[in-house]
């Protein structure tokens, strides 16, 4: 164990005993996601460096505070990547702050959620307990899958300060294809393409277009493209780009910004607001200011809702069920029973 982690658990030692609230901070590129950070900031950005890199076992362990840009940068020189292709949302995005808020990109439908890849975490627990999964194992959690665990939970169940993720080649080559469609016709193309054995990595509609991203071998992507017709979009590489890291001009727009998960409906559902539809349909991210009517939607397909950019960030999260908050107080005491570590960034009041 190296001297930052130990001065980490001496911190938080400290602060469970004193009742000190403390605001987990890597890049401080995701600031606006989640409750409104508060509490004494505990500065993980200086703990950076990759621990181990196998290329020819496809996996990487690398400190949290480790920036997004040089831990990608390193994969590309042995032509490898992060498979959930995570967006930064800012240069001093860390892959901590990456892991703990779960983003994952375009592909996220098609190779697999950030969570899909974390194959292991270290942390240090509210209680300052050392923890590696799967090493020590905490008897009142066992069973669960702790390193998975930790995707998402926005550094409310412990502060990550390693994590080992699988890795994948790059593809060969990629094309992007656009189709003018209605959202309607867009949402039929896209349940079609996931029923067939195609190189999809990424599907997006917004405001008359589809784009569709194949990725793979030379061969699997030319058969495919020649097969569903459409333009080539030449710049499609910046477009996927600008997509991830929500630079497209419909992102910046002044209303809030909403993010509706839902399993993928046969027609296009009535959204208050301007849409852009990503994950094969699946996916919804809205400009409006009724948050209240897209609640219903989501409770009406089974789905969810987060608020992302904008509005009142008290409830950012869709309100647990009775069984699930159940089961997150219950994480909750097992790892930090004082609730110090970034209170309210996921539910308010712990």
């Amino acid at each position: 164990m190296d001297s930052f982690v130990e001065s980490l658990q001496a911190r938080i030692v400290t602060a469970g005993e004193s009742g000190t609230r403390l605001n987990i901070v890597g890049g401080n590129s995701k600031h606006f996601y989640g409750g409104a950070p508060h509490g004494e900031p505990l500065a993980m950005g200086s703990h950076q460096g990759i621990v181990s890199y196998e290329p020819t076992e496809l996996v990487v362990t690398a400190r949290t505070g480790t920036l997004l840009v040089d831990l990608e940068q390193t994969l590309a020189e042995s032509r490898q990547m992060l498979p959930f292709e995570p967006p930064a949302f800012g240069a001093g995005a860390t892959i901590g702050g990456t892991i703990a808020c779960g983003f994952s990109g375009p592909a996220r439908p098609y190779r697999g959620a950030a969570r899909d890849f974390v194959l292991g975490v270290n942390c240090v627990s509210g209680r300052g307990e050392y923890l590696r999964f799967g090493g020590q194992v905490m008897k009142n959690v066992a069973g669960y899958d702790v390193s998975r665990l930790m995707v998402g939970a926005m550094g409310t169940l412990g502060v990550m300060t390693e994590v080992s993720l699988k890795v994948l080649p790059l593809p060969v080559i990629e094309r992007t294809l656009v189709f003018d469609c209605s959202g309607n016709d867009a949402l039929t193309k896209m349940s079609d393409l996931g029923g067939r054995p195609l190189p999809v990595t990424g599907t997006v509609w917004h405001d008359g277009k589809l784009r569709v991203r194949l990725s793979g071998s030379e061969m699997a992507v030319e058969s495919a493209a020649s097969s569903l017709g459409g333009d080539l979009d030449i710049a499609g590489a910046s477009f996927w780009q600008a997509l991830k890291e929500h630079r497209l001009d419909f992102f910046g727009g002044t209303d809030p910004l909403w993010r509706l998960s839902i399993a993928p409906p046969a027609k296009m559902p009535d959204l208050p607001g301007e849409s852009l539809v990503e994950w094969g349909g699946a996916l919804f991210w809205v400009r409006g200011n009724d948050p209240q009517a897209l609640v219903a939607l989501a409770r009406a397909h089974g789905g969810n809702l987060t608020r992302f950019r904008g509005a009142e960030r008290s409830v950012s999260f869709q309100p647990l069920g009775e069984a699930e908050a159940v089961l997150n107080r219950g994480l909750k005491q097992a790892f930090d029973p004082a609730g110090i570590l970034n209170p309210d960034r996921m539910l308010a009041g712990s």
